[in-house]
């Protein structure tokens, strides 16, 4: 077994306010996706994306965040926020879904696209390529915070978290930053140097993230309200199975034969 490090999750306060490494994980990931999205713009001369790409940071960061909130609200906890509908605003408590910020990401992403005139697989393309990054961040600070842990194990690095019980468990955090972070990071940014068609870029981040969530899930605690579907599978591999589904058609209609541009 290994000791949870326990780090403070607050990094120093000011006043009331606290700078946490959860928030800055978020702030870092959006600076990387900035940065890496503009690099590929210009290197691959994507002059009409250019001229709108402040205008759709802006739309998809907000609907990623609205996204994330409301899936975490239909997928994991509706019975109660259906009593307490006024709650739902309260995101300082926690609560927020992956699957439901990349859905409010793609139809953001589709609705701007189509009022700017934008090739919607091709933008996407060239964000997705840096989705990994925000995701390994994420895990990160998900760790440092202690939640989200695994099933209780006896493997030689399970740990003892702080709210996880006097049983170690996986460090599941750690093992998704490590597969839908860095090893999804490597394929995507080593795939996309070939050019291949618009589209195809989208299809391979959802199945292997799909594949890779799946992975991990038999690894980390279910949640306590849903518990498993079929004696099982938990929500997470549910809607990751969805995923690798639309991520397999993706890619079966992409034309490798069409010449690199």
């Amino acid at each position: 077994m290994i000791a949870f490090p326990n780090i403070d999750p607050v990094i120093f306060e000011l006043g009331p306010l606290q700078i946490r490494w959860y928030g800055l994980m978020y702030v870092l990931a959006f600076v990387a996706t900035y940065v890496l999205v503009r690099y590929q713009i210009k290197k691959f001369g994507l002059k009409k994306l250019e001229s709108h790409f402040e205008n759709l940071n802006f739309i998809l960061i907000i609907c990623l965040v609205v996204g994330a909130r409301l899936g975490y609200v239909l997928f994991y906890n509706f019975g109660y926020y259906l009593k307490h509908p006024l709650e739902i605003l309260a995101t300082w408590q926690g609560g927020m879904s992956f699957h439901g910020g990349l859905l409010g990401v793609v139809i953001g992403g589709i609705w701007f696209c189509r009022k700017r005139g934008l090739d919607f697989l091709e933008t996407a393309d060239i964000y997705c390529v840096t989705f990994p990054i925000g995701l390994g961040l994420g895990r990160l600070g998900n760790f440092i915070n202690g939640e989200l842990f695994g099933r209780v194990s006896d493997v030689p690095w399970a740990m003892v978290f702080p709210d996880g019980g006097p049983a170690a468990r996986h460090p599941s955090q750690l093992y998704e930053f490590l597969l839908e972070g860095v090893l999804l990071f490597v394929i995507l940014w080593t795939v996309k140097s070939r050019r291949p068609p618009a589209g195809t870029m989208l299809g391979y981040c959802l199945v292997f993230y799909g594949l890779f969530r799946c992975f991990v899930e038999f690894f980390r605690q279910p949640d306590a309200n849903l518990g498993l579907f079929f004696g099982f599978m938990t929500m997470g591999q549910v809607l990751s199975g969805f995923m690798i589904v639309a991520g397999l058609f993706l890619l079966a209609t992409r034309n490798w034969k069409r010449p690199v541009m």
